[in-house]
C-alpha cells in the first residue's frame, strides 16, 4: 500500500536546472549533466518521483528507454542549435534570442493547430478547443496545460515552454458549453492538454457538470487524456483527492454517458509497478473504459517485441489497444523519428505476435493537418512501389476509408515527404502553393469521384 511519505515524494517533480543536479547526481556524469542543462533551455523537461524512483533503470541511464522518454539528450537539438544555446549561457538576453529563434525552426504547433482547428463562434475564435473532425472537439481547460512529467517526444511541448502565443488554454467551461450547444453533430468531447488529471477535481467538475445539464445529450461520450496511470497513479488511488476526482469521473457514467480514459503507454515498464495497477483497477471499478495510445519513437520504443508486450501487459488489465502513431513532424522529430517504412514494419511484426485481442491498435498513423492516414504497407504496382495509405478521419469526410497512394520514398519519414503516386491520388493530398505550403483543399478537390 502506498503510504504517506510515498505519496509525498511521488507528487514532486523535478524540472529546470534540477534536472542536471539530479542527472549529475544519480549516472555521476558531469558531461551528461551539462548537455542536460543546455537541451533543457529549448524543450520543457519535467520528472516526477515516480518516475525517478520506480521507471527509471538508473544502472542502464542514458541508454534506458525509460530515461529516454522523459530526459534531455544533446542530439535532441541540432549539432549547432546545441552549439548556440551553450555559448549563450550565462547570457540572459542572448539565450532568450537564441532559444526563441530555435523554437521557431522545430514547428512548434503541427497539423495547423492554430489556424485550421480552432473553431469560431459567435464571430470570435474560441480558444482553448479544437473542432477537426465532425463528431469529436477537443478541449483544454486552462488548469489543466501540464502534466506530472514531460515525454521527451511531446508533440505539444509548446504548451509547456511559458510563451502565451504558444499555448492553448480555454476561458472556461461556459464558452465550451455555448458553443456544444450550437453543435449537435458532436458526439464526443475530449479533455486534454497537458493532462486534465494534474487538475483538482473542483476545477474539472464544472465542465463535466455542465456536459450533463439538458440539451446536450448529442454529447454521448467524455474522454479523458491522461499519462497520470505512468507518471502519477497514486493520483487514483492516494491522493488526497483521489477519491474525489473518482466520484466526479464516475458521475459521467451513472449519468449515462461512455466515460473513456485515453491512457499514454510509451513503454510496457510503465505498467509494473502496483501502484499502477491499482489506479487502473479504480478507473475500472467507476465503469471507465480504458484505451491505449502512443508513438513508435526511436529509442524507446522502436522494437516489435517491445509492442508486443506492452499490448498484452494492456489486455491483462483491461486497456484496450487503440492507436499506434508515427512520431509528429515537430520538437525532437531528428531524433526519435523513423522512416514510415520501418515503423510499417515495427507495427505489422508486432501484430503478427499477439492474439486477435491485441490487433485492435491502429496503425501506424499519422495525425496530419489533413486528418490521419494509416499506412497499411508497401505495394508493387505497375508503375512502382508505393505506400497503400487510407484516411482514419478526414477534415473532408467523404475521404474517409478510401484506399489511396504515394510514391514509395525509403527515407519519408512524414505525410510531407509524400507525393500521390498517380493523378488519382491527387485528390487525397493538400493543395500546395508555389512554395511548397499546404492549404486547404478547394470543394472541389473535396475527394475522387
Amino acid at each position: 500500500m502506498t503510504t504517506v511519505e510515498e505519496l509525498g515524494s511521488a507528487t514532486r517533480t523535478v524540472s529546470g536546472r534540477r534536472l542536471a543536479a539530479l542527472v549529475r547526481e544519480r549516472c555521476q556524469d558531469a558531461n551528461l549533466a551539462h548537455e542536460v542543462e543546455v537541451v533543457s533551455r529549448v524543450l520543457p523537461f519535467k520528472v516526477s518521483h515516480h518516475v525517478i524512483d520506480h521507471l527509471v533503470d538508473w544502472q542502464s541511464a542514458p541508454d534506458d528507454p525509460l530515461y529516454r522518454l522523459v530526459f534531455p539528450h544533446r542530439d535532441m537539438l541540432d549539432p549547432g542549435h546545441f552549439g548556440a544555446v551553450e555559448r549563450a549561457l550565462g547570457d540572459p538576453p542572448a539565450l532568450r534570442a537564441v532559444v526563441a529563434g530555435i523554437r521557431g525552426e522545430l514547428n512548434p504547433h503541427p497539423g495547423d493547430q492554430l489556424t485550421r482547428n480552432i473553431p469560431h463562434h459567435e464571430g470570435a475564435e474560441l480558444s482553448g478547443v479544437q473542432h477537426k473532425y465532425t463528431q469529436t472537439a477537443l478541449v483544454f481547460p486552462r488548469h489543466g496545460q501540464t502534466c506530472h512529467a514531460y515525454c521527451s517526444y511531446c508533440f505539444r511541448w509548446a504548451q509547456f515552454v511559458g510563451d502565451p502565443q504558444l499555448r492553448m488554454a480555454d476561458d472556461g467551461p461556459q464558452h465550451v458549453i455555448r458553443y456544444l450547444r450550437a453543435h449537435p453533430e458532436v458526439t464526443d468531447v475530449l479533455f486534454t492538454g497537458g493532462d486534465p488529471l494534474v487538475m483538482h477535481s473542483a476545477r474539472l467538475k464544472p465542465y463535466l457538470d455542465a456536459l450533463l445539464e439538458p440539451g446536450l445529450e448529442h454529447v454521448t461520450t467524455v474522454r479523458i487524456g491522461t499519462k497520470a496511470l505512468s507518471f502519477h497513479p497514486a493520483r487514483l488511488v492516494a491522493d488526497p483527492d483521489a477519491a474525489g476526482m473518482l466520484r466526479l469521473l464516475e458521475g459521467v457514467v451513472r449519468a449515462g454517458r461512455s466515460l473513456a480514459v485515453m491512457v499514454h503507454v510509451s513503454h510496457p515498464r510503465e505498467l509494473r509497478p502496483d501502484v499502477t495497477r491499482r489506479a487502473v483497477a479504480a478507473l475500472h471499478g467507476i465503469g471507465a473504459q480504458l484505451w491505449s495510445q502512443a508513438p513508435v519513437v526511436r529509442h524507446i520504443n522502436d522494437d516489435p517485441q517491445v509492442w508486443a508486450d506492452a499490448w498484452r501487459a494492456q489486455l491483462a488489465l483491461g486497456i484496450h489497444p487503440y492507436y499506434v502513431f508515427v512520431e509528429r513532424d515537430t520538437g525532437a522529430r531528428r531524433y526519435f523519428g523513423l522512416p514510415l517504412r520501418r515503423v510499417h514494419e515495427i507495427y505489422r511484426d508486432a501484430v503478427a505476435t499477439v492474439s486477435g485481442l491485441g490487433r485492435t491498435a491502429r496503425g501506424p498513423v499519422m495525425s496530419t493537418a489533413e486528418g490521419k492516414v494509416v499506412v497499411d504497407g508497401v505495394a508493387e504496382l505497375p508503375g512502382g512501389p508505393a505506400f497503400v495509405l487510407r484516411f482514419l478521419q478526414a477534415r473532408v469526410p467523404d475521404l474517409v476509408g478510401r484506399p489511396f497512394h504515394a510514391r514509395f520514398d525509403p527515407t519519408a519519414q512524414w505525410w510531407s515527404d509524400l507525393v500521390p503516386f498517380s493523378p488519382y491520388d491527387r485528390a487525397f493530398f493538400p493543395v500546395r502553393d508555389e512554395a511548397g505550403d499546404a492549404g486547404a483543399r478547394p470543394a472541389a478537390q473535396a475527394g475522387p469521384r
